[in-house]
């Protein structure tokens, strides 16, 4: 098209205005118009008034090229190793900007806008093609906001190929014939053993290594990565630093040094962390963290951990670095990453900036790339949150480099993501044992006749003169002597060692016992602060105005403490404060907690004219620590890893996901499953991360009505996690300052209450808070003095609001006709109380009855666990029907069920 074809319907005034909205900027008129514009300041300051010539008219021609260049030059690049690139139309072709080649002698001006000043045509092309579509391509324009793009434009577009000194080339040298050598070693001694090798990736080794080392230089002070199993191993021995013989001796297959009930994990799982001294002579701390075989669970929670960091640092972003390695099929078809990107610049989540390197093998297992995405690149997600994105090919260790020290710059400039697609190719299939040529025969015959990165860069270093055939030699001989005599010692190992990767700051922790895990230490706290604490919380600020409503909240919390009678939100938010103020800082996060979904904790109060946010529990005192609390985006698996990562690396905090609705959790099954309860077994690692999950039958529907205890029972093995479901306010209070106070921690999984938030009967005193700890088991107030005990002939066991429904229903009859059951409420029911129950079990003599009640559906709630756990004689079990879902979505059959339950419980009344 013409350039100057569209101002024949422009009217003056508005393009006067559109030229005032270019000047103020640019970013924000259309890129036609600012092309346009552009020229015509360009003709204006070289050619005055032959701005209409048709030399000028060709400039214009020329900034489109170059825009053509910056917008599609990453699809005509070089960056693939061993593929012929797909074809894209229209190319960069001259013919397609309106140019000849009779023009490539000619000298434009626009070499200005790359910074070269009037060049040639052709000067001008062989820049933009070394930029864009060589080695190393890159996507940005989609960027809305001028200053990043310029910052790009000026160390991509100015700054050229880097000019490796010798130092630096050998150094090169070094990381990636560690990555290719130490491959080739483990395929010959360990044949046929899984290794997820990293032969045709190995510039990872040195990528990581720039991050690191250049890192160092520029405010990096500790570095938290999260991959996935391939390349693992010679991540943990050539950037962390884990030996050659414990790597070695975990291939061998040995016992586990220690408890005998520990069970692992396999090598390319295993979590590390270290400190070293880099080149720079400072100091760095790397962190590897475990993963499961789940591709990309472990990002939220690396994410997590590197919060946790940040704010133990005071909120010093640039002092943490979080590295994700992902591979190309797993990026591409994970939701969770897409969770993470989006959580990017989020105040709860934020980290500032995420490296992601992605090892584009361009296969998923057996499955094509063609095959595992529709957008063009495994990056692609990136964009979403105008990420800047790199495309380099891992066969030039060079340039794979440099991308590295530019990400790094960006990301401690501008705190934002970056994304490195590091094309490369997987030599074997899957695993070592796979056979690739099943499924791609054409692409595995290319590779088995492809150099490898090592091969490649040696030769290119002994051409260039940097060393000869000999010294390459030399340098493979003694890192494979280094190998050796790891294997010699590896093979002298009796056992395997699991430590704690985070082992420096959980020093001061120490694993539970047995006893510990079913009986509670005193948590109280004296009562003079508690109300000092109560008073703070529920005061007005001064000088601020509220919505009516917020004002009459604090007032009733006011009247709460003036009457002795705290509801389920007062008591909750008051552990906080008592938590705060003994130093130990609180998060909180989830969809809605700021609030509550059911409006009782408003931890978060804003006034009415600005919405400006106000947390009481962050005014208490001067010297508290301060409660973080987030209402998060609407993920559950994300953010729910993430908050278990921030557990990881904040122990002396309370750490709290809570769920919208309990049953929502399932989002998050994942993280339940292969981190929370398995944490410790596999990794040796604890984590004191705890659910909130809003749980009870209340008509609502199979949506809304169960958070799946029964599956966290399942996933109970006697010490892995601790499962509650309190009946009182206090009951709540102490079993949150519990979880800090332990000298130990495990996940705490709390089913919270929907109808006792408000009930006037599930209230507390501030004494009972104020004294004592928490009651895994509470037997019955009404038969507390012995002569009513000895009227008990049924003992009912339950737990949670059912407790209150049955009360409820002996309100309807005489007390006589009720007084020989007694109702027993399991509050914890992981790690099961035994002891504590046949205790108060055996106060009703051995003729009583025992039958265990519940609202859940009899293949749901508890009755599954207590049936295989519960040693005594169980008369009967009262549940609602065996069901595939949790509830009725009908009010009229839901209160039909829940009233046979209660007079199956009344068949037991006499």
């Amino acid at each position: 098209m013409d350039p100057l074809s569209f101002l024949n319907n422009v009217e003056p005034k508005q393009l006067d205005a559109l030229y005032a909205q270019y000047l103020n900027n640019p970013e924000s008129v259309d890129r036609s118009w600012r092309l346009f514009f552009a020229g015509f300041d360009l003709a204006n300051s070289h050619y005055g008034d032959d701005a209409a010539s048709p030399q000028t008219l060709k400039e214009f021609k020329v900034l489109d090229l170059i825009h053509g260049y910056r917008t599609r030059g990453h699809l005509f690049t070089l960056t693939n190793p061993v593929r012929t690139r797909r074809t894209y139309s229209p190319d960069l072709a001259l013919e397609n900007y309106g140019l000849e080649n009779s023009d490539l002698g000619i000298v434009f001006q626009a070499g200005n806008e790359i910074g070269l000043g009037p060049i040639s045509l052709k000067e001008i092309i062989s820049h933009l093609e070394e930029t864009y579509c060589h080695s190393i391509s890159t996507e940005y324009m989609y960027i809305r906001e001028p200053k990043r793009v310029d910052w790009i434009r000026k160390n991509i577009e100015l700054a050229k190929r880097k000019k490796f000194d010798t130092d630096e080339r050998l150094h090169i040298l070094k990381k990636i014939s560690q990555a290719t050598l130490f491959e080739e070693f483990l395929q010959k001694k360990f044949v046929g053993q899984k290794r997820f090798s990293l032969e045709g990736g190995e510039s990872l080794i040195p990528a990581l290594d720039t991050l690191i080392e250049f890192g160092t230089e520029n405010g990096v002070k500790e570095v938290v990565i999260g991959m996935a199993h391939r390349g693992r191993l010679s991540t943990l021995a050539h950037i962390l630093g884990k030996s050659y013989n414990n790597i070695f001796s975990e291939f061998q297959g040995k016992d586990y040094e220690g408890d005998d009930n520990f069970e692992g994990d396999v090598k390319y799982h295993l979590g590390y962390s270290r400190t070293q001294k880099a080149d720079s002579g400072k100091e760095i701390h790397i962190t590897l963290a475990p993963n499961p075989s789940h591709l990309e669970a472990v990002d939220p929670v690396v994410l997590g951990i590197c919060r946790a960091r940040i704010d133990e640092r005071g909120g010093d972003e640039k002092a943490v670095l979080p590295i994700l390695v992902h591979g190309d099929a797993a990026i591409a078809g994970q939701g969770v990453v897409y969770e993470i990107t989006q959580m990017a610049g989020l105040d709860g989540y934020r980290t500032g900036g995420t490296i992601h390197i992605v090892v584009n093998n361009q296969i998923g297992f057996t499955t094509n790339y063609l095959d595992a995405r529709t957008s063009t690149y495994c990056t692609d997600v990136g964009k979403v949150t105008q990420s800047l994105i790199f495309h380099v090919n891992a066969d030039d260790p060079e340039a794979v480099v440099q991308v590295m020290r530019i990400a790094l710059t960006y990301r401690q400039t501008f705190h934002r993501d970056v994304f490195i697609d590091l094309l490369g190719y997987r030599k074997y299939g899957h695993n070592e044992g796979d056979e690739p040529k099943f499924t791609q025969p054409k692409l595995y015959k290319a590779i088995a006749a492809h150099p490898s990165p090592y091969e490649l860069y040696l030769a290119q270093l002994i051409s260039s003169g940097i060393l000869t055939a000999e010294e390459g030699a030399n340098l493979k001989q003694s890192q494979i002597d280094q190998m050796e005599g790891g294997l010699t010692i590896a093979k002298q190992k009796v056992t395997n060692k699991v430590e704690d990767f985070l082992s420096e700051i959980w020093k001061e922790y120490r694993p539970a016992t047995q006893k510990e895990l079913t009986t509670s230490p005193d948590t109280k706290f004296p009562t003079k602060k508690l109300m000092e604490i109560g008073i703070s919380i529920s005061t007005v600020p001064e000088g601020k105005k509220f919505f009516r409503k917020v004002t009459k909240l604090l007032n009733d919390r006011r009247k709460m403490l003036d009457s002795d009678n705290l509801d389920w939100g007062m008591a909750e938010i008051l552990a906080y404060g008592t938590l705060l103020v003994e130093g130990h800082p609180v998060r909180i996060s989830g969809q809605d907690v700021e609030r509550g979904t059911f409006s009782h904790r408003h931890a978060v109060l804003k006034t009415e004219e600005n919405e400006e946010e106000i947390i009481p529990l962050n005014n208490i005192q001067i010297d508290q620590a301060e409660l973080s609390i987030y209402n998060s985006l609407l993920s559950e698996y994300a953010v729910a890893g993430f908050d278990f990562g921030y557990a990881f690396a904040r122990p002396n905090g309370l750490t709290i996901w809570e769920a919208q609705f309990g049953d929502f959790n399932n989002g998050a099954q994942i993280i339940w499953d292969q981190f929370l309860c398995a944490t410790e077994d596999k990794w040796r690692t604890m984590n004191g991360l705890t659910l909130l999950l809003p749980h009870g039958y209340e008509g609502m529907g199979s949506e809304h009505s169960s958070g799946r205890l029964e599956r966290f029972l399942t996933l109970g093995s006697g010490e892995n996690i601790i499962i509650a479901n309190c009946t009182t306010p206090a009951q709540m209070f102490h079993l949150l300052r519990r979880q800090v106070i332990r000298p130990f921690r495990k996940p705490l999984v709390v089913f919270t209450p929907k109808k006792l938030l408000r009930y006037p009967k599930a209230v507390s005193t501030v004494s009972e808070l104020a004294s004592g700890k928490f009651h895994e088991v509470i037997d019955d107030p009404r038969t507390s003095k012995p002569a009513s005990a000895k009227k008990v002939d049924t003992v009912i066991l339950c737990s949670g609001k059912i407790y209150y429904d049955v009360l409820e229903k002996f309100e309807d009859l005489d007390s006589k006709k009720t007084n020989n059951i007694a109702l027993v409420r399991v509050e914890q029911l992981h790690p099961f109380p035994e002891k504590a129950i046949d205790s108060i079990v055996n106060r009703y003599g051995k003729k009583a009855k025992v039958v265990w009640l519940q609202e859940e559906p009899r293949n749901m709630g508890a009755w599954p666990f207590i049936s295989m756990h519960y040693k005594g004689d169980l008369d009967n079990a009262i549940t609602r029907p065996a069901s595939g879902t949790p509830a009725s979505g009908s009010s009229l059959i839901y209160a039909r069920r829940h009233r046979a339950i209660l007079d199956a419980v009344l068949k037991y009344a006499h």
